[in-house]
């Protein structure tokens, strides 16, 4: 399934978890309960050692997954093993695809990551202006590229963003505090208006907790919902609590579920996931 497929039936539900995080067998069950609870689409957080544009969660998340052990071979490994029937999305820094393999530039990453069925890349750190040779190599082996873009993107790189996207594009909206409808509202609109005439699924991330929460977003016009530190929250209690994987995967897997059943009242359809 492409990633096109996957937001071509209703408001998507788009997880993120650090591959590895807080080991490899654990994170492995967690990353299959999230698809058991109802993800359209699995982002595949890559560990790199200077995450700059991560919060302290996953920050966090991946520290843990580096001191387990991950590295690119060892996520390629891992995403070989995964059994799910979803679109996985690697998101990773720029650093880490430049120099893996012995082939200069980003080619080799792609290469890798399209055999072991990887369908596209979120590289928070490389900017549009400069993902020329990364959208090649995505072309050249049927992957998808998709950009952030803040609330504060504008103009040319706004437009260079919408020339490269492919996918979807991440809309990075700030939520209010908990409960505050209209902050969320408003918010989303603003960033969602801007991209109206784009022609890739809008998902929207940064603070989504609450299958509330995801009603909200996408009652606002939203085409998908991105949700991370949320899970990675209870992947980060059961590591320190030493809960018992299988504990710690039936809560993502109902975290999971909430999520998907919000994003979908917000698109005012009934709950479908079994």
């Amino acid at each position: 399934m492409s990633l096109a497929d996957a937001f071509a039936d209703g408001p998507a539900f788009v997880p993120y978890l650090a591959a590895g995080d807080p080991d490899y067998e654990s994170s492995i069950e967690y990353v299959e309960a999230l698809a058991r609870g109802g993800a359209d689409v699995i982002e595949l957080g890559l560990p790199f050692s200077e995450p700059i544009a991560e919060g302290p969660t996953i920050q966090e998340a991946v520290v843990r997954s580096l001191e387990g052990g991950m590295t690119p071979s060892r996520f390629f490994e891992f995403v070989e093993e995964l059994d799910v029937d979803v679109p996985l999305v690697c998101m990773t820094y720029y650093n880490l695809i430049y120099q893996y393999g012995d082939e200069e530039g980003p080619r080799p990453f792609v290469e890798k990551s399209a055999e072991v069925g990887i369908e596209g890349f979120v590289v928070p750190d490389l900017p549009a202006e400069e993902s020329g040779p990364l959208r090649e190599a995505c072309d050249e082996f049927g992957l998808d590229l998709v950009f952030i873009v803040a609330p504060t993107t504008k103009g040319e790189r706004l437009e260079r963003m919408r020339e490269q996207v492919s996918g979807y594009v991440y809309v990075q909206a700030r939520l209010g505090t908990t409960g505050a409808r209209d902050d969320v509202s408003d918010q989303t609109d603003e960033s969602l208006a801007r991209l109206t005439d784009w022609d890739v699924p809008k998902a929207v991330g940064f603070g989504i907790k609450t299958g509330e929460h995801a009603e909200r977003i996408v009652s606002a016009g939203a085409d998908g919902i991105i949700v991370g530190s949320a899970l990675v929250d209870i992947v980060a209690a059961g590591h320190e609590n030493d809960e018992p994987t299988g504990a710690v995967a039936d809560r993502l897997e109902a975290k999971a579920r909430e999520l998907k059943q919000g994003a979908l009242r917000g698109a005012g359809e009934e709950a479908r996931v079994e």
